[in-house]
C-alpha cells in the first residue's frame, strides 16, 4: 500500500514537472530525440550515399562492393565517419523542424482560419519550418559532408620517405576551424542556396503528402502507428525523389574545395551544369537508391520515436494546442486592455 502511494506521488510529481515545461520546449525535445535516433540508425547508408554523390570511384562498383571497401579500409568506424557531426546537426535540426512546423501551423490556423486544416496548411508550414531549420544548422551539415567525403586509403610515402595521411580534417572541431580560416562565415554556408531550394519543396511536400494520404485512411485506422509510419515513409520518398538533384548539387558544392582538380569554385547553377556535362544527368540521381533504402527506416523510426516522446512529454493534440494558443492570446489581450484602462 505504501509503495503504491509513493509510486503515485512520484508519478504526479513527474507529471507536474513535465507539464511545467513550455509546449515549444517539449516539442523541441521530442523532435531532437527522434532525429538523433533515426539518423544514427541509418548512418552507414548515409555515408555511402554521400560517397556515391561526390566520389567517381564509387559510382560503378555497386552497393555491396562499396560496403566491402569501407569495411576493409576503415573498419566499422568507417561507416560512422561524420556521424558525430551528423547527429550534432540533426538533433537541433529535427528539434527546430518539428517545433517550427507545429508553431507555424498554429499561427496559420489562428491568423488565417479560412485556410482550414487541410494539406495546403501543411505544405506552407512544412516549407517554412524546413527553411528555418536549415538556416540555423547548415554549418554542421557542411562539416558532416566534408568528414564523410574523406576516404582512408593505404598510407603513402612522401619525397623524404615518411608516411603521410591524405585526411584533410581530424574531427568536427578541426573541420570547423579550417573551413572558417579558409573562407570565413561564407565558407560555413557554402551550398546553402541549393539546400534552401531543395528543403522548401521537400519539407512542404513531405508534410503535404503525409496529411493527404492520412485523409484517405478510414477513421478506424487513423490512430494506428503502423499506418502513420507507412504514410510518412511514402511521403518522404515522394518528396525526396522530386528534390534529390538539388541534394547532389549541394554535396558537390560542399566538397569542391577538397578537390585538387578544381581551380575555381562554382555556384549552384554552375555546379549543376558541370555535373551534367562531365558525368551526365544520371549523376544527379546518384545514390538515390541508397537514399530510398535509408529513408524508409529513417522516417519510420523518426515518426515512431517522435510519437512516443510526444506522449511521454504530454504534448497536446494540434486542435487542443490551437485552442490553448487562442485562449492565451485572448487572455493576454484582455489583460493588456484592462491595464491600459486602469492607467487612463
Amino acid at each position: 500500500m505504501v509503495e503504491k502511494v509513493l509510486y503515485e506521488t512520484t508519478q504526479q510529481q513527474e507529471e507536474g514537472v513535465i507539464e511545467s515545461i513550455p509546449l515549444f520546449a517539449r516539442e523541441l525535445i521530442a523532435g531532437g530525440v527522434a532525429g538523433g535516433v533515426a539518423k544514427t540508425t541509418v548512418a552507414p547508408l548515409e555515408r555511402l550515399k554521400i560517397l556515391f554523390q561526390t566520389r567517381s570511384e564509387f559510382h560503378n562498383i555497386g552497393l555491396l562492393a562499396s560496403f566491402r571497401r569501407i569495411a576493409k579500409t576503415e573498419g566499422l568506424p568507417g561507416f560512422y565517419r561524420g556521424n558525430g557531426a551528423s547527429v550534432a546537426r540533426i538533433v537541433p535540426y529535427a528539434a527546430l523542424h518539428y517545433m517550427a512546423y507545429e508553431q507555424y501551423r498554429r499561427q496559420i490556423n489562428y491568423h488565417f482560419p479560412a485556410m482550414g486544416n487541410g494539406p495546403v496548411v501543411d505544405l506552407v508550414a512544412g516549407s517554412l519550418s524546413g527553411g528555418t531549420a536549415v538556416l540555423f544548422t547548415y554549418p554542421l551539415d557542411l562539416v558532416r559532408t566534408k568528414l564523410a567525403y574523406q576516404v582512408v586509403d593505404t598510407p603513402k610515402l612522401n619525397v623524404k620517405g615518411s608516411m603521410i595521411s591524405e585526411q584533410a580534417f581530424k574531427g568536427i572541431g578541426d573541420c570547423f576551424a579550417k573551413t572558417y580560416r579558409e573562407a570565413g562565415v561564407r565558407g560555413l554556408y557554402r551550398g546553402v542556396a541549393p539546400s534552401l531550394y531543395g528543403i522548401f519543396p521537400y519539407a512542404g511536400l513531405k508534410f503535404y503528402f503525409y496529411e493527404e494520404m492520412k485523409s484517405h485512411v478510414p477513421d478506424d485506422y487513423k490512430k494506428n502507428i503502423i499506418v502513420k509510419l507507412a504514410c510518412g515513409s511514402v511521403a518522404g520518398l515522394l518528396g525526396q525523389t522530386f528534390t534529390y538533384p538539388l541534394d547532389v548539387v549541394r554535396r558537390q558544392m560542399q566538397v569542391q574545395r577538397l578537390r585538387a582538380s578544381n581551380s575555381s569554385v562554382k555556384g549552384t547553377f554552375g555546379t549543376f551544369l558541370m555535373i551534367v556535362q562531365k558525368e551526365g544527368w544520371k549523376q544527379l540521381f546518384s545514390g538515390l537508391s541508397i537514399n530510398y533504402l535509408k529513408a524508409v527506416p529513417s522516417v519510420a523510426i523518426g515518426f515512431t520515436v517522435y510519437d512516443v516522446m510526444k506522449a511521454y512529454l504530454r504534448v497536446p493534440s494540434r486542435d487542443k494546442a490551437i485552442v490553448e494558443v487562442s485562449t492565451n492570446k485572448r487572455e493576454l489581450q484582455t489583460s493588456t486592455l484592462s491595464s491600459s484602462q486602469s492607467a487612463s
